[in-house]
């Protein structure tokens, strides 16, 4: 049984019977494991690398001026720009997401034809109807002849996908090419990554470093929340339903309840949605002034938790009016509290000269490491600016850098942009452009583009499957390995509905596995061992490419290299028959223990396999091998034949008949119950 089997629950059924019985362990068992993410990594700050980095830029020893002039090219403590997400993402199809033809707008900027050609494809893949994105795309074409850059972006996308269109990478990377000089910031993203896939650094890095400031200013100016919290539709080969439902924003009944409690009084209640307010998580719409409102109502209760947030609202004005002088009581309040994240609060007053009198980067510095001391993210970023600068302190890349991996192993977005730029530099660090571009993506996939992700989310949700495969294939182009991994997900799981659209009208079968397949392996080539999984799969059994049993030896091995206990155990199997791979008992053998130690999941499956390989190196070519060997195919002949026997015209009549008369059999015997009951017992005389 292997995973891109379509076997309904009954024919699993079947197979798991026989292979209990018989203890004959089949290709690929499934293991019960949750829907894998792309795989992390740690960074690690290597003495060697501080070395050669101070010794080549020269940095060692110098030392920051207390009232000196910032560095433009570091100055992470800048003011909050208003910027609007259309300045930050021209050409987005926010607007129009949810519109129909003749309706919405995208910018003033944009040209009719451009936002008639984006209404129209979008509503031709929400409505299941092709011609319309036969008329999107002349008005595309258009525009793009025009020299709208946002229309030659879409083209490139809808060339590189082949919806509606021949699909042709030639012409999707024209059309970026055009669309990024344009100015297009989806095409710069599309492009950085086919640069970084090719291994074309320079280029990749150039583009990821000019998307990441883009998205840096968008953390707070944005309406939306940035994508922190990407949803998988999949649960191994199931819907995800858990995590769909937390998703739903202010329709989820967990959200609802708790907004309940809060409206009772509730202070823990009143902080935690104020919390989703102010983020935008689980699908709620970022609303300041709703989290305003509820962080006050929560302090008011005697909650201290919201104290700090309340001093970053008002230090940055969002929601309210700026003012600085509340901002530092608030951050001191909550240091009072122990809440010595609050303590950046502070140090940023001092940076800036805010709120407290003359600039001060030493008061900075001492109140930064205070937090910092407490394991605080932010307090280890903003020491690693102080240190780089050398404000406050002696500049120091070496003390910098460890303060920016250590901020950075937390999940600090920022310090991830840090780390870049020095690594795209050799500031501190031996220059490495592998590794810029990988920390750039990190940072550049939490733009404003990143809405992609929330639309696509919200359409699956709201029963708009169709829609929800174009946008979660627009996100993929762009490199998100979530988005890959969710298209090809729908494209398998939703096989039998017409929501993929190809050349001409829908999905063709060779079409629709083709688009997975490459949505698959691009998943793979980011880290996700599932996808790596189904491309072995792939390979295996012929879905979307040629057979190719080597190919799929390899593709396994690859997500055995990322701690998959299935692929581990599929290429045990291989080597136990012979094949794709040389027949191999011993190293069958290797591959089944690594398998258990990787996932105890694995442990019945395992057993099984164990079992068939003492039979097998024991009793050779005996006849209970060959009965083994021959298990596999068993429960889909006997199906087959099941199907041949009921479907035949004379025996499907004859169960017809049999299926009305015990129907009516049935019917009988419960009137006859109900008869019986409704006979009132007879009274005592």
């Amino acid at each position: 049984m292997r995973t891109l089997q379509r076997t309904t629950s009954w024919t699993r059924t079947i197979h798991i019977t026989f292979l209990l019985i018989l203890c004959v362990p089949l290709p690929n068992c499934v293991f019960v494991h949750a829907g894998k993410a792309a795989r992390q990594f740690v960074l690690v700050f290597d003495k060697e690398d501080g070395k050669q980095g101070l010794t080549e830029s020269g940095l060692s020893g110098e030392s920051g001026s207390e009232d000196g002039q910032e560095s433009s090219d570091w100055d992470e403590f800048g003011e909050l720009e208003d910027s609007e997400e259309e300045d930050l993402d021209p050409g987005s199809w926010r607007s129009v997401v949810g519109d129909h033809p003749g309706g919405g707008n995208i910018s003033a900027a944009d040209d009719t034809s451009y936002r008639s050609g984006v209404q129209k494809m979008l509503y031709a893949v929400s409505a299941g109807e092709p011609e319309f994105l036969e008329a999107a795309i002349r008005d595309l074409e258009q525009a793009a002849d025009q020299g709208n850059a946002h229309a030659q972006s879409t083209l490139a996308f809808l060339y590189g996908s082949g919806c509606g269109v021949q699909h042709s990478n030639a012409k999707a990377f024209l059309f970026h090419h055009f669309a990024a000089e344009g100015g297009d910031f989806q095409s710069k993203m599309a492009l950085a990554y086919s640069y970084l896939r090719l291994q074309i650094n320079e280029e990749s890095v150039k583009l990821y470093a000019e998307l990441a400031a883009t998205a840096v200013a968008s953390f707070l100016s944005s309406k939306e929340s940035s994508l922190i919290e990407p949803v998988r539709l999949n649960d191994g080969l199931e819907e995800n339903k858990q995590a769909l439902r937390k998703s739903r924003g202010e329709e989820d009944d967990d959200f609802q309840i708790l907004e309940y409690q809060a409206r009772k009084g509730n202070a823990g209640a009143m902080y935690r949605v104020g919390v989703f307010y102010y983020f935008g998580l689980r699908g709620v719409q970022r609303d300041h002034s709703k989290a305003l409102f509820w962080f006050s109502k929560a302090v008011e209760k005697g909650d201290s938790t919201s104290m700090e947030l309340l001093g970053e609202i008002y230090s940055r004005g969002i929601g309210v009016e700026r003012n600085f002088t509340k901002a530092l009581e608030w951050f001191e309040s909550a240091s009072r509290h122990n809440h010595f994240s609050a303590f950046n609060g502070i140090g940023y007053l001092y940076v800036k000269g805010h709120g407290i009198g003359k600039r001060n980067y030493t008061m900075a510095k001492e109140f930064f490491k205070m937090a910092a001391e407490h394991a605080d993210p932010n307090g280890h970023y903003n020491l690693g600016v102080l240190y780089l600068n050398g404000k406050g302190t002696r500049k120091n890349v070496d003390a910098a850098s460890k303060h920016f991996v250590i901020a950075a192993n937390a999940g600090h977005a920022k310090a991830y942009y840090q780390l870049a730029k020095l690594f795209q530099k050799g500031i501190g660090v031996k220059k490495d452009l592998v590794m810029a571009a990988t920390l750039y993506k990190i940072v550049a996939e939490r733009g404003p583009w990143g809405s992609l992700l929330r639309w696509a989310l919200e359409s699956y949700l709201k029963g708009d499957v169709g829609k929800s495969l174009l946008l979660y294939s627009r996100a993929a182009e762009l490199g998100y390995e979530v988005a890959q991994s969710n298209a090809a997900w729908i494209l398998e799981k939703y096989q039998e509905e017409e929501f993929c659209i190809g050349k001409s009208g829908f999905c063709t079968v060779a079409e629709r596995h083709q688009r997975a397949h490459t949505l698959w392996w691009h998943a793979s080539e980011q880290g996700n061992d599932d996808a790596a999984l189904l491309i072995g799969d792939a390979y295996y059994y012929g879905h979307g490419t040629e057979k190719d049993l080597e190919r799929a030896a390899e593709a396994y091995k690859h997500a055995r290299s990322q701690a998959n206990a299935q692929a581990i155990f599929n290429l045990g199997y291989m080597h136990e028959h012979g094949i794709g791979l040389p027949l191999d008992l011993h190293l069958a053998k290797r591959y089944y223990d690594e398998a258990l130690q990787t996932d105890p999941a694995a442990t019945l499956p395992v057993t099984l396999a164990l079992v068939s390989l003492w039979l097998r190196q024991h009793y050779g070519d005996s006849f209970l091998v060959r009965m083994i060997d021959s298990l596999p195919d068993l429960p889909a002949k006997i199906i087959n034949q099941s199907r041949e026997v009921i479907f035949d015209e004379g025996n499907a009549t004859l169960v017809t008949l049999f299926i009305c008369l015990m129907t009516v059999l049935y019917l009988r015997q419960r009137q006859r119950r109900i008869a019986t009951h409704a006979i009132p017992p007879p009274q005592p005389q």
